[in-house]
């Protein structure tokens, strides 16, 4: 046998190559961990699986305490944890609240109690939790204007627009917030700053957890969906992960199972979706590196800078690609451009005679492109999963 072929040697290796991976620092003995335990406790929450730290490259997040199989529950958070619009409304909000027309929305009131909690400081029930959420948060729609020209074009506008729909949230629930000075000895202005009000969206938007849709007479129709969940919300994302989330109606907790495997004093992650990078920064402030779903986005202008300038029908191919919707979310991925980004460039690389012909049958064309795509798709992922059987027989015989 040759020297380092063999299981010893094996073994000797995956031993290093774990040792040399980047481990967290256990953060469980700072002041602000060991009262948000104790406060979780008092509200009936137990756990021994996980444990906050800080890790390169991800920042603050929890740390397996022991090795987690799949299909364990790796948390979960009894409803009294939660901070929902029953919490506001439960409150010394919800008077405010009930008589307010029209209605507020849900998340008007969670950000409401947000501002409103953290003002209090050392008298608010909930400052164990306040106290662990970030001072500031890093979402385009926080950040400074010459950074945001940095942007990609196709963010770069969306962020734009966020900062509008904030700024707009913000002017439309001055009056509301005038309603609550009676529950203040400073002057409300001074509370509900545009400041404090951002901060507590961005830890809704960035923070919070999905629960099945419920309505309240005095809240609005909008959705009322968001809950902030104490220490569960410490888990970071990780794209190449996958766990079942959902609030348990029987044991009124909210739980996460893993579908993943991790060993002792690893970071557990879970997945907020199969977003790209752009969505992700908008949405939570930060990038995933490597990402599988990452993508480049082809703007309509980059798209025709690089087309034949003499194209006397490319309005009409412009036209015929936006009556359909192939104009937007055109994009490059890992595995190569888009089936959309590859329709548009068809057409517009089509002969005149023909798009007129196009045309006249476009919606024919766009079902019938369709279900093309679908074939393709359907076939590519029985290639991939015959490619991964394949894989398996050649490890079992060698």
């Amino acid at each position: 046998m040759q020297k380092g072929k063999g299981r010893t040697s094996r073994i000797r290796r995956r031993k290093l190559c774990r040792s040399s991976e980047p481990r967290g620092v256990n953060e469980s003995h700072k002041s602000e961990f060991i009262e948000l335990r104790k406060w979780l406790k008092a509200r009936k929450f137990q756990d021994s699986n996980l444990a906050p730290a800080c890790f390169p490259g991800t920042g603050r997040g929890l740390m397996s305490q022991t090795s987690l199989q799949e299909g364990q529950m790796i948390i979960s958070l009894p409803e009294s944890c939660l901070l929902t619009t029953d919490t506001v409304i439960r409150s010394y909000l919800g008077a405010y609240i009930t008589k307010w027309k029209p209605p507020p929305s849900p998340l008007l009131a969670l950000c409401t109690f947000l501002v409103s909690e953290k003002h209090a400081g050392d008298r608010s029930l909930w400052k164990p939790y306040l106290e662990i959420l970030p001072k500031a948060y890093t979402c385009p729609v926080c950040l400074e204007p010459e950074v945001v020209n940095l942007l990609p074009k196709s963010l770069k506008a969306k962020a734009e627009e966020q900062r509008a729909h904030v700024q707009e949230f913000f002017a439309s629930s001055r009056d509301f917030f005038s309603s609550l000075q009676p529950l203040f000895v400073e002057a409300v202005d001074s509370i509900f700053s545009y400041s404090a009000l951002l901060w507590a969206w961005c830890t809704v938007n960035t923070r919070a957890v999905y629960l099945r849709p419920r309505q309240r007479e005095c809240l609005s129709a909008e959705p009322d969906t968001c809950a902030l969940a104490p220490y569960l919300d410490l888990l970071n994302h990780s794209p190449r992960v996958q766990v079942k989330a959902a609030f348990n109606e029987e044991t009124h907790s909210y739980e996460i199972r893993t579908t993943s495997r991790w060993r002792k004093h690893e970071e557990v992650f879970i997945c907020y979706g199969p977003h790209d990078n752009q969505r992700l920064f908008l949405e939570y402030g930060f990038v995933s590196v490597h990402n599988p779903h990452a993508c480049v986005y082809v703007s309509r202008e980059i798209l025709v800078k690089y087309l034949p300038s003499r194209d006397k029908q490319m309005d009409k191919k412009i036209s015929i690609l936006k009556d359909h919707g192939y104009i937007e979310n055109l994009t490059f991925g890992w595995d190569g451009p888009s089936w959309r980004l590859l329709t548009a460039l068809k057409l517009l690389c089509l002969e005149a005679e023909k798009v007129s012909h196009m045309k006249d049958e476009k919606e024919a064309l766009i079902n019938q492109l369709t279900l093309v795509e679908s074939l393709w798709t359907e076939e590519l992922k029985i290639l991939r999963a015959s490619a991964k059987t394949l894989h398996s027989l050649q490890t079992a015989f060698t």
